[in-house]
């Protein structure tokens, strides 16, 4: 085993996942909706946390993983989270039922995603997660960053496309629209963007004030 390798192990045995996110993860499992990892999750929540966030977007909720994660670092946030699966947003609200979330913590919506943030209030949000569907993510970043507030921030887990983003020779339509987003919000003066590559990769862009 490299260093490399090593070091990401180490990394990710590092974690540790709560209780009721690891019950939400399973469940994820069994409908076959694919989750972030622990990792990513525990990334989200410190940013969550970093800008005492009290007003969170997510789009792709599936079994309520991410959010669950999101909340654990803004545990005082109200969480708006839409997919446009009713079987994701009914075991979703069934984790975090079973969480303990309180029902105004939490607003499940039912669409697709593109029909919805444009009715949504710009500048409102402290936090946008975007892990929906990736042939969108372009369009999905710049309703998030219509949607946050100056100094808020959206996330983007799945960023590397199971490494395929530093294959030049990959150039699927998925592999190139997260390619594109990296280097273009990288040269961006509206953001400030870091990329982590710890498991899936999680991009993250914090609006700066004009």
């Amino acid at each position: 085993m490299s260093e490399h390798d090593a070091i990401a192990r180490f990394a990710r045995e590092s974690i540790i996942e709560p209780e009721h996110i690891q019950r939400a993860r399973t469940h994820a499992v069994e409908i076959g909706a694919q989750p972030i990892s622990a990792g990513i999750g525990a990334q989200c929540a410190v940013i969550a946390a970093a800008t005492a966030a009290t007003s969170m977007v997510e789009i792709g909720t599936g079994a309520g993983v991410s959010g669950l994660w999101l909340l654990r670092g803004a545990p005082g946030a109200i969480l708006t989270t839409i997919d446009s699966e009713p079987e994701h947003l009914g075991v979703a609200r069934q984790s975090f039922h079973d969480a303990k979330v309180p029902p105004s913590r939490a607003r499940f919506i039912s669409g697709r995603a593109l029909d919805v943030l444009p009715r949504m209030n710009e500048a409102s949000y402290d936090v946008v997660l975007i892990d929906a569907d990736p042939e969108n993510v372009i369009a999905y970043v710049e309703h998030g960053l219509r949607l946050v507030r100056p100094g808020g921030t959206v996330l983007i887990p799945r960023v590397l496309n199971g490494g395929k983003v530093a294959d030049p020779v990959q150039r699927d339509e998925a592999t190139r629209a997260y390619r594109s987003l990296i280097q273009e919000t990288q040269a961006s003066p509206a953001v400030v963007g870091a990329l982590s590559t710890l498991n899936e990769g999680l991009l993250q862009l914090t609006l700066l004030p004009e």
